[in-house]
């Protein structure tokens, strides 16, 4: 039985060999400060849990039934000590738990432009991100580089240290845009659009994924993300263009836009002016409105009501924080 007992072990920690934490271990600045403020709570928390449980083992152990040398007092039922010590831990537990968060919730805003590239490295005075429009499709993931005039999807690169500004929509349901290594997720709405600033800072190929249920084809609904160097990121848009199947314009996205699964990585060597922001507005096919173009009728109440409707109207779309 013990022989059985340690091969079971065994292969338990075999198994666990082959796990890779990557949330733990993770490539990307902001990754990485959203993993130290995981550890920083758990020891927080920890310091009350383990000294409650070790406290209720002791007092079991101490006050059992057949301990005859342990003080027995049914009459005691206060103690100043002890109220100060059930109160004041606790407390300063959740002082110290607000702080870290009302710190942590402003400084890893994802709306919030970075400051710094790592610890110690403050992003550079003339640094310019790389913008990535980032549309979530059934089920797949549509990813726009402005700057390079360039489409991809099931696939993107961005250049190791430099800053990256993702702009995240989606043509129908919501999804939930994550790749654990970079930072944390964010989700992508339909007629709206989120922001998520990040770094990467170790080359390497990361996994990239959906982590919001969206229907049949949501377990494929994956991508590699590729972080290299500025060279190398230059040759990957060449490469990119050169295979390009052509320009990804309204009616090229109105074909992709279908839902499809296990959709192999495709290059477009351009991209049609404004689409993204026809995907954004809804109004990718002709006919309806773009959404930001959408003014309300003017009422007979007169000019109060009409400017009122204006200004209703030229209001920017919400968006979660």
């Amino acid at each position: 039985m013990k022989a059985l007992r340690g091969l079971l072990l065994l292969a338990f920690a075999l198994a666990l060999t082959g796990c890779h934490t990557v949330l733990m271990s993770p490539s990307g600045d902001v990754a990485r400060q959203q993993r130290d403020l995981i550890i920083i709570s758990l020891i927080l928390m920890l310091l009350i849990v383990v000294p409650v449980i070790v406290a209720t083992l002791v007092f079991a152990w101490r006050y059992r039934a057949s301990n005859h040398k342990a003080a027995y007092d049914p009459d005691w039922d206060h103690s100043t000590i002890v109220e100060l010590m059930i109160w004041s831990a606790p407390l300063l537990i959740i002082i110290a738990l607000g702080a870290v968060t009302w710190v942590s919730t402003h400084k890893l805003d994802p709306y919030r432009p970075l400051d710094r590239l790592s610890a110690g490295r403050v992003v550079p005075v003339d640094a310019k991100p790389l913008e990535v429009d980032v549309v979530a499709l059934d089920w797949k993931w549509l990813f726009i580089y402005p700057e390079q005039n360039l489409a991809v999807v099931n696939e993107m690169a961005a250049p190791v240290d430099r800053p990256i500004h993702f702009n995240l929509t989606a043509s129908t349901v919501m999804n939930s845009f994550f790749i654990p290594a970079l930072a944390g997720q964010i989700y992508a709405m339909p007629g709206m659009q989120t922001t998520l600033q990040a770094v990467i800072n170790k080359p390497g190929d990361y996994w990239g994924f959906s982590a919001n249920y969206s229907g049949a084809g949501f377990s494929y609904m994956n991508f590699t993300f590729h972080g290299v160097s500025e060279d190398d990121f230059a040759k990957w848009v060449a490469k990119a263009k050169a295979q390009g199947s052509g320009t990804l314009d309204h009616d090229t996205y109105a074909k992709l836009e279908a839902p499809s699964q296990q959709e192999p990585v495709r290059y477009y060597g351009s991209v049609a002016p404004g689409l993204y922001q026809s995907i954004l507005n809804r109004c990718v096919q002709p006919g309806p409105t773009c959404m930001n173009m959408l003014r309300m009728s003017e009422p007979s109440g007169g000019s109060e009501a009409s400017a009122t409707s204006e200004s209703h109207a030229a209001m920017p779309m919400a968006h979660p924080q």
